[in-house]
């Protein structure tokens, strides 16, 4: 292989660790935005959202023992 093939080579390895780098750290930091409360959108709020719904509900169980 000549230089310029070992350059080619270099470049397209480098150009497709950084697209995939890019791409993994972009789907990091989506899912890592779903985690935080944002007024009501994110899974954190209807997971905190559902916490409250499940302790009325044991509330009102345990008042009818």
């Amino acid at each position: 292989m000549s230089i310029q093939d070992w350059a080619a080579l270099t470049a397209a390895v480098t150009t497709i660790a950084g697209t995939v780098g890019l791409s993994i750290r972009w789907m990091v930091k989506h899912y890592l935005y779903e985690l935080r409360p944002n007024g009501g959108g994110s899974v954190k709020d209807q997971v905190n959202r559902l916490e409250e719904r499940v302790d009325q509900i044991f509330v009102l169980l345990s008042e009818r023992k």
